[in-house]
């Protein structure tokens, strides 16, 4: 028997179990969403992480790392219970297919100049100048490399799965994001690794890309913050942080007051 596993958040980088095959490709009508609550990895039950799961949205794709288990029934049962102790907040296994770029080389000439050379030669020489590059195309595949490929999902609903958070604003998600940890680290490296890892097989996603920059932002803001004490007024992403510092060290709980003035002022409109 062979079992199939399909990675495509921390599994692309940190599979943790013993493998015989690692093969890159992608799966249809599934894109990565962060609506999934972490609360023993990388949060806590009172204040839990975001992690990647899947939603179904036809004609999508989702790219990843397909890894094969071969060897006997021992060998997968042992890379199985670890992985639904890892992946204990997902509550669905579905099985997909799996697809592979079909890949082919492109050779391109390219004709720059005519010159001339008489350096050697007793007579003008037209020689031409030219270049080659080989280009690596991709093209998706219609039939599937694999078929029952394993992966793990989840149930979109809060109340039949307890882990569900559902959707979120960008900024809502950055925040929580930028400030939950737990065990295994903060949640904030998570979704910085899975960018990386993404990019290194050279599939990014442009959802993890605008949300770990939006991620990278506040960080940035909260460690300005927590250096100077000074909040942007325009900035509403830190709501209920306030300053430390004040005029002549004193701190201001309430808002300043505006005190009468003493004598009109006359102002051009």
């Amino acid at each position: 028997m062979v079992l199939w596993v399909f990675g495509y958040g921390s599994l692309v980088w940190n599979f943790g179990f013993e493998y015989d095959e690692k093969v890159i490709g992608f799966i249809k009508d599934y894109k990565r969403v962060f609506d999934l609550a972490c609360i023993d990895h990388r949060g806590t039950p009172e204040h839990p992480a975001r992690t990647c799961t899947l939603e179904y949205e036809e004609g999508a794709i989702c790219w990843g790392v397909a890894y094969c288990i071969r060897g006997g029934l021992e060998k997968e049962r042992a890379a199985m219970e670890y992985l639904e102790r890892r992946e204990c907040e997902y509550d669905r296994k579905t099985i997909v297919e799996f697809f592979k770029a079909s890949t082919f080389v492109i050779l391109c000439c390219y004709i720059h100049d005519f010159i001339f050379i008489n350096k050697f030669l007793r007579e003008n020489v037209p020689l031409i100048i030219f270049s080659c590059d080989f280009l690596l195309q991709e093209e998706d595949s219609e039939q599937p490399a694999i078929t029952g490929m394993l992966v793990f999902t989840s149930t979109p609903d809060k109340v039949s799965n307890r882990y569900y958070l559902g959707p979120a604003p960008l900024e809502d998600m950055a925040r929580q994001i930028a400030t939950a940890h737990g065990p295994c680290g903060n949640n904030r490296d998570y979704i910085f690794l899975l960018e990386k890892a993404l990019f290194n097989i050279g599939h990014e996603d442009d959802m993890i890309i605008e949300l770990a920059a939006e991620v990278r932002k506040y960080t940035e803001i909260t460690s300005i913050v927590k250096a100077t004490g000074v909040v942007k007024s325009n900035d509403r992403r830190l709501t209920g942080i306030t300053g430390s510092s004040s005029p002549r060290g004193v701190h201001m709980s309430s808002p300043l007051k505006l005190l009468p003035l003493q004598e009109a002022v006359a102002t051009d409109s």
